[in-house]
């Protein structure tokens, strides 16, 4: 039997010609603090998750630290980043806290394994215990410590809602996203610092406004917004890592978007100013939080907006099309998306 052309909306799991299962999508585009288009319902409420890195990476730009510690941009970039565990990303880690003054056994992020498999292996293969700078946060940790350091602010709590660091990001945040810091969520992430829940709308606008200072870069937030969207973009392969979606769509379209991916199916990106386009912010959010369905998701709704283009590249055609392989390694399905952007 023949793949059906036609299917629900939503990240479709193809199986045989049949829809074996369905992502519903909240998505929400942008422009100039306002809402110009939809999907699903972006009225709901979802946690940023590592979304927020490059908003949690702004005081360390903002305070001169680039500067006053000679910070390079791939290390910024990773600053940025949910890393792979490779190692040039752990060289680039190491690399900021020895230029802070900053012992790796400060690193609060906890361990896992390289999200690399290859990285992984080679870890185990030496005998040795994953450490918390193979966490993929510790690129944040490392940079946040470095403010810390730098402010004289306490180092041993700088996980803590409280933490006149993380204090700043959520008022950073709120700020971005025009609500009211106290409208803001707040729960525990994967590496032990807050994490913020808003609207899919908050979050687009927040990116929407990133979009606008990296576009102005006046005053110092434009300017610390483009050190940390051009370090991200100039160096896709440390704000994820080999094989990874947001390492594809930097490396393919970085002038166009930056884009950056979220634990539980958060998905954002900046529309950036380039070629005449106007700057706006782009977030969707998976119901389900499935994994599978967020790289589909963010990479069919960019090449609706013509940013990513089906057809012209292999590894922009497998995001949009990846394919479900069974345990013999045939193919015997694929996923897709169809999320059409509506009116508000």
């Amino acid at each position: 039997m023949g793949e059906s052309t036609n299917g629900p909306e939503g990240v479709r799991a193809w199986r045989g010609g049949e829809v074996e299962s369905l992502h519903r999508v909240h998505a929400a585009l942008v422009r100039e603090g306002r809402m110009v288009a939809r999907h699903g319902d972006p009225s709901t409420r979802a946690y940023l998750r590592s979304s927020a890195k490059p908003i949690q990476a702004l005081p360390l730009v903002e305070e001169g630290l680039v500067e006053r510690y000679g910070f390079t941009p791939q290390e910024i970039a990773v600053m940025a980043a949910s890393h792979n565990g490779e190692t040039f990303h752990l060289d680039a880690v190491r690399s900021i806290l020895e230029k802070a003054g900053l012992e790796e056994d400060r690193l609060r992020c906890g361990p896992h394994p390289p999200m690399h498999e290859p990285s992984a292996r080679a870890l185990r293969d030496a005998g040795c215990e994953p450490a918390a700078i193979h966490n993929n946060c510790s690129g944040k940790h490392a940079g946040m410590l470095a403010v810390c350091r730098a402010k004289g602010w306490p180092l041993d709590s700088y996980r803590d809602a409280d933490h006149p660091l993380q204090v700043r990001i959520r008022d950073t945040v709120a700020e971005l996203a025009g609500v009211d810091p106290g409208s803001i969520g707040i729960g525990v992430d994967g590496c032990g610092v807050p994490c913020f829940a808003l609207p899919v709308t908050a979050m687009a606008a927040a990116f929407d406004a990133l979009a606008r200072h990296d576009a102005s870069r006046a005053g110092e937030r434009g300017r610390a917004v483009g050190a940390v969207l051009d370090a991200m973009a100039a160096h896709a392969e440390y704000v994820a890592g080999t094989g990874r979606a947001c390492t594809t769509i930097l490396a393919k379209a970085g002038r166009r978007v930056v884009v950056k991916t979220g634990a539980e199916g958060v998905f954002a990106a900046v529309l950036r100013a380039a070629g005449g386009a106007e700057p706006a912010g782009l977030a969707l959010k998976v119901a389900d939080g499935a994994r599978r369905a967020q790289d589909v998701a963010i990479a069919t709704l960019l090449a609706d907006l013509g940013i990513l283009q089906a057809g012209a590249d292999e590894a922009v055609d497998d995001l949009l099309r990846p394919a479900v392989e069974n345990r013999a390694g045939e193919v015997v399905g694929h996923l897709d998306a169809d999320l059409p952007l509506r009116a508000p």
